[in-house]
């Protein structure tokens, strides 16, 4: 069984302000697949101070550095890639096999496509007399669903990282395990 009680926050896996516990079942067998802390507000404020204090000097990575963090991202989720489809199909109840050709797939197809946006994206550019910048525009929050948990997490959380902000990624309490792993 699985047990993810703390969060991750600045870097660091912290216990939360106020320990919740919260069973989280396999829909497929009803069987607990594991325990997970629910947040608390104070949670919360803790980890939006935490991205606020990390955005300015994120902001300021370059595109390489950028680049070299989602590639090492890249190569980590390819290297723990069946744990995480093990965990889709635990949290989300989905056969082993679509857990592995296609939801754990997307994780992969998301962080590749931020890498290759990044590699060409034009953050400066003429618009007639006007020149536009595209900049970092600062904390993002997330919130992602159950039924299709790594696709949502990378498809937000790969465009964050390739754009220069910071985030809070807050999983659904029923599908929170490849969130786990993916932090």
């Amino acid at each position: 069984m699985r047990r993810f009680t703390q969060f991750y926050v600045n870097g660091n896996w912290i216990d939360p302000v106020t320990p919740n516990s919260f069973d989280v079942t396999n829909p497929a067998d009803e069987t607990i697949a594991g325990v997970i802390s629910l947040g608390s507000k104070s949670d919360v404020d803790k980890a939006v101070v935490a991205a606020r204090n990390a955005f300015t000097p994120f902001s300021r990575f370059s595109r390489q550095e950028r680049l070299e963090l989602l590639e090492s991202i890249l190569i980590t989720y390819n290297k723990y890639y069946d744990e995480i489809a093990l965990a889709i199909s635990d949290e989300m109840g989905a056969p082993l096999s679509f857990s592995i050709e296609d939801q754990a797939s997307c994780g992969t197809g998301h962080l590749q496509a931020a890498i290759n946006a990044l590699k060409n994206f034009q953050f400066e550019e003429n618009n007639g007399n006007t020149r536009v910048y595209k900049e970092p525009i600062g904390v993002c929050a997330f919130i992602t669903p159950w039924n299709w948990p790594i696709n949502q997490i990378t498809c937000k959380v790969a465009p964050a990282i390739a754009t220069g902000c910071t985030m809070l990624l807050k999983p659904s309490e029923i599908a929170p395990f490849s969130a786990y792993l993916f932090s």
